[in-house]
């Protein structure tokens, strides 16, 4: 779809800039407040000049900070497009100066130019969003529990022995309550997942295969949007950080396949525990990884393609709607 005007914002915690391109090319630029009521009034009177159904919302995907926006634009039925900063950045040339109001005009400009990659937002199934708050939630009860975990192993001997098991009752006492929260988060992410089958289904097919747990199987499901955001597991693998890629510049400068920084590092990190899982079961991950060594292979190179296939098998099951079956007749290459 050929959009005639494109908006382009700059979001920030408190105020969104706005730059419009007219379909004349024209360049107009507007600041308001970033809550909701603002934002709606700001496009019923936009409503009133331009055809908002020919009109394209590009935004820079800030987290949480774009809540509001998103929230005004599905309910007005606006289309909205949500890009990774670091994608607008490397295709908006060199730039010697920034403000916020610039950066509007770029995204706004970034949009016109690529509307054709444009990936609208939609409403997505509400088990899936509260199911994501929860699991968001749950990270950072982790990331607190740990740090208390740390300090009552690394003070223990290296202080006052009636100091550290006051201050490690304390930290023992915050640890248990926080576990208690984790488990209440668990649960009712578990609720969830039963309450919608089709979500249930997926997680039952990713856990069928060896390696692949509830965390990973969950966050899995969460990064692909219920498996409608990646077409394929190779260009997840990409976003995941686990496909390799060659560099290779004229007849001299080569290296080899090696995968990108840019990943997520989060579900690369569960990807490779689910691997070394994976290789320590009985069965055709394992028989690979050991094939592999044998044969020379570095043995990291040989984690990293278990990864990858753990992903290439998962969207193939996900495809077919069947849970892996052990005695499937299968080979690794």
């Amino acid at each position: 779809m050929q959009f005639e005007t494109v908006i382009g914002i700059d979001i920030s915690k408190l105020s969104l800039d706005i730059a419009l391109i007219s379909s004349e090319g024209e360049v107009e630029s507007f600041k308001i407040e970033n809550k909701p009521l603002f934002i709606k009034r700001f496009f019923k009177k936009l409503s009133k000049t331009y055809h908002m159904s020919q009109t394209l919302i590009c935004a820079e995907h800030t987290g949480h900070y774009g809540y509001p926006l998103r929230k005004v634009c599905l309910e007005l039925n606006l289309s909205l497009w949500l890009e990774g900063g670091a994608e607008i950045k490397q295709r908006s040339g060199v730039t010697r100066y920034k403000n916020d109001r610039v950066d509007a005009i770029r995204i706004a400009d970034y949009g016109k130019r690529h509307q054709d990659k444009a990936k609208i937002q939609t409403v997505e199934d509400d088990t899936l969003e509260a199911i994501r708050s929860l699991s968001g939630e749950r990270e950072l009860f982790i990331k607190e529990r740990a740090k208390y975990k740390a300090q009552i192993k690394d003070l223990k001997g290296f202080m006052d022995e009636e100091l550290y098991k006051a201050r490690s009752k304390r930290f023992k006492k915050q640890e248990k309550s926080l576990s208690k929260v984790i488990r209440d988060i668990d649960q009712q992410i578990k609720a969830l997942l039963e309450s919608n089958e089709a979500l249930c289904e997926q997680k039952a097919i990713l856990t069928s295969v060896d390696g692949i747990g509830e965390q990973v199987a969950l966050h899995t499901i969460i990064a692909t949007g219920a498996f409608t955001k990646f077409r394929s597991g190779r260009k997840f693998a990409c976003h995941v950080g686990v496909a390799p890629f060659s560099f290779e510049s004229g007849t001299s400068q080569r290296s080899r396949r090696k995968v990108s920084y840019k990943a997520n590092i989060h579900l690369k990190t569960l990807f490779h525990m689910a691997a070394l899982s994976a290789v320590k079961m009985k069965g055709e991950f394992r028989d690979y990884f050991e094939r592999k060594v044998a044969e020379g292979k570095n043995k990291m190179t040989v984690i990293n393609a278990v990864r990858a296939k753990l992903i290439n098998r998962i969207f193939a099951l996900i495809r077919d709607k069947r849970k892996h079956e052990i005695n499937y007749n299968i080979t690794l290459a």
